[in-house]
């Protein structure tokens, strides 16, 4: 942030390429709220960021997961056919919901919809002058707008990924007895044998990076922002793009973590 870097005397530091200005300012940022943990928390925001966030966003993680593990399971049963390993298309749709689509899928959805509202209430806020009001009153933006909105991504982020793990899973159930004539019993009882703790733990331990990197980039974009309407409407757009291709990227690094654990 421009107004964080002044403040600290590290503006001239950075250089003139615009994405080394935007990562220093996401650290910046990032470190301006770490200073505000050791402060008091706002229950009442936080709660109501989680509700924001959590809530509102269920029809849309549920309608995303149980069709991507409709199409999962009918993709990966054609496949398996022909190895004669159809009945155990129920252990790789788990592993596949459970490690990857449903950490990822949940985490874009989130990013695009919970991200871009971020963005432009805070980018209003900005333009009409708002923040600066709150800080001619000694109020702190980051404690009051930028916090709540962090602890409750990193919050619900890896709850609404449980539910989509199962809403997948039940999906992936539907199309098993109805298109690939595998048994309910035999579906489900080979996904309790086959999956493991790591299997879980991999992919919900991604979420919560996942949601500080949104958290993070949704609010520097609405801080960041001038001129105007037109302005609100940049940065909303570069919040949805940006935060994406950080879940994309950093989830191979992640994985790779995860998987020498």
């Amino acid at each position: 942030m421009r107004e964080i870097a002044q403040r600290w005397g590290l503006r001239g530091l950075y250089p003139a390429e615009a994405a080394s200005e935007y990562v220093g300012g996401l650290g910046l940022l990032a470190y301006e709220v770490l200073r505000c943990l050791r402060k008091r928390w706002e229950g009442s925001l936080i709660l109501e960021q989680m509700e924001h966030i959590g809530v509102r966003s269920l029809s849309i993680v549920t309608l995303t997961a149980v069709f991507t593990g409709m199409v999962l399971a009918l993709q990966m049963g054609s496949d398996l056919a022909r190895f004669g390993a159809k009945p155990f298309v129920g252990r790789i749709l788990a592993v596949s919901m459970l490690r990857e689509m449903g950490p990822v899928l949940t985490a874009l959805m989130i990013g695009g919809r919970v991200g871009a509202g971020i963005t432009a209430e805070i980018a209003s806020m900005k333009v009409t002058e708002q923040i600066d009001a709150m800080r001619s009153l000694g109020v702190n933006p980051i404690q009051k707008l930028v916090l709540p909105r962090l602890l409750a991504l990193v919050v619900m982020l890896p709850l609404l990924t449980v539910l989509a793990h199962f809403v997948g899973i039940l999906g992936g159930l539907f199309i098993s007895v109805t298109e690939l004539s595998v048994s309910a019993d035999f579906y489900l009882n080979s996904i309790v044998q086959f999956i493991k703790f790591r299997d879980l733990f991999s992919g919900l331990g991604k979420t919560f990076f996942f949601g500080f990197f949104i958290a993070l980039i949704a609010c520097y974009n609405g801080l960041e922002v001038t001129g105007g309407a037109d302005g609100v409407g940049r940065a909303t757009t570069k919040t949805v793009v940006t935060a994406s291709i950080t879940i994309l990227v950093s989830d191979f690094f992640l994985t790779k973590l995860f998987l020498s654990l």
